[in-house]
């Protein structure tokens, strides 16, 4: 059984990435990093599987995204 995915925050993102806050956030409008999910009213955070497979290789992200 695989350990279930964790969510990361946007400190982590933003140190795993070494993106700026500013560029992450575009680079999700324009679709080419994942999206957060809702974690709780106020919060939000980042499949972290998302994320390693971003940072593996974000032109292979991309691709999976627009199929």
């Amino acid at each position: 059984m695989s350990e279930p995915d964790r969510i990361i925050r946007l400190k982590t993102v933003l140190h795993r990435t070494g993106l700026s806050r500013s560029t992450l956030y575009r680079k999700i409008a324009e679709g080419t990093f994942p999206a957060q999910i809702k974690i709780s009213i106020n919060g939000a955070g980042w499949r972290e599987s998302d994320v390693n497979r971003w940072i593996a290789d974000p032109v292979a992200w991309l691709k999976e995204r627009q199929f």
